[in-house]
């Protein structure tokens, strides 16, 4: 019970990569550029939890659901993974949003 949380995390990150792969979204359009862009987003965003944690504010929640490996204190391993997911997610969004809208307003398609 205790890798369900890094498992689900796991599917939903493939199911990113399958989407990523069928559209050509974010890494299989420029991989350089969105290895950069995901490690910079997943490091921002720890920085923001490892602030948060050395202010107090966050706190890792008690479950049987998480493997219990910690990075640091308060910091859960599924955290990375989480951050992962997130960031990909936007940049999927983001590239996909921009998909849509460059292809409804192309001419071919107005005939």
């Amino acid at each position: 019970m205790g890798l369900l949380y890094l498992g689900a995390l796991s599917l939903s990150l493939g199911c990113m990569v399958l989407l990523d792969f069928r559209f050509r979204l974010f890494f299989w359009a420029d991989a350089r550029r969105a290895s950069i862009v995901l490690v910079l987003g997943v490091l921002f965003f720890l920085a923001w939890d490892l602030s948060g944690i050395a202010l107090d504010i966050f706190y890792r929640g008690e479950t049987d659901f998480m493997t219990g490996i910690l990075l640091a204190p308060e910091l859960p391993l599924e955290e990375v993974f989480f951050l992962t997911l997130l960031c990909y997610l936007a940049m999927n969004l983001f590239n996909g949003a921009a998909l849509i809208a460059t292809r409804r307003g192309s001419p071919e398609r107005a005939s």
